[in-house]
């Protein structure tokens, strides 16, 4: 299943949407929109293209009401999912979507690519699991392309499940989440957490920073 959704966010008028497939939105707020599952998405072999556009001035929150859940198709168990954003000059984004949880032996791929400008405001917040509970198969990888006025903020690529660069015997995480916030001045941070876990706050070179939990589970990883 191929799925396509825009959302446009001016200021002073109601986000605009566009959908097809197995996604849905709805507006829940003066600037908040939710996206819903319109149908079982995302299986094997579906791939989701999400835009998002905030105007200059403009202030979009984009959630969704639950937890995704990525499972093996028929003949494929690889599904990807990319995002295409674009916050203009003096606008506000919030993207925080409800962990994506990858069950039995799938493989979900994201590709986000974001451009901001030295004015726009950001949060980009993304969560990911491996496996249900008692499952340790399935694979997630997230990759995350920031531009600012034009030119590289952050190439940034995390990968999770069993045969991943990250999963060995000393270390086996299995839940991640992972934090965009533009502009950020706040310290840089290192931590060592219990159950395995851990947190790294990176400041960007051009501004901004970038924040990443990892853990046994979704639980352990939520601040």
């Amino acid at each position: 299943m191929h799925t396509a959704l825009t959302i446009v966010a001016e200021r002073g008028r109601t986000p605009r949407i566009r959908a097809s497939g197995g996604l849905a939105a709805r507006i829940t707020g003066p600037d908040t929109v939710h996206l819903i599952s319109a149908a079982a998405t995302p299986l094997g072999g579906d791939h989701l293209e999400i835009v998002l556009r905030v105007g200059p001035g403009a202030s979009l929150t984009v959630r969704t009401v639950a937890a995704a859940l990525a499972l093996p198709g028929a003949d494929e168990l690889v599904s990807t999912a990319r995002w295409d954003v674009r916050v203009d000059r003096d606008a506000e984004l919030l993207l925080d979507p409800e962990p994506m949880v990858v069950a039995a032996d799938a493989e979900h791929r994201t590709d986000t690519h974001l451009e901001l400008t030295s004015t726009s405001r950001v949060t980009v917040r993304e969560r990911a699991q491996i496996g249900r509970t008692g499952e340790q198969g399935g694979r997630w990888s997230g990759a995350l392309h920031a531009d600012l006025d034009g030119l590289p903020l952050l190439r940034h690529r995390l990968e999770l499940g069993a045969g991943t660069v990250g999963h060995d015997l000393l270390d086996a995480p299995m839940a991640v989440q992972s934090e965009l916030v533009f502009p950020d001045a706040r310290p840089a941070v290192v931590e060592r957490q219990g159950a395995g876990g851990s947190w790294v706050r990176m400041p960007l070179a051009a501004g901004g920073s970038l924040g990443t939990r990892l853990g046994r589970a979704l639980a352990t990883v939520n601040p």
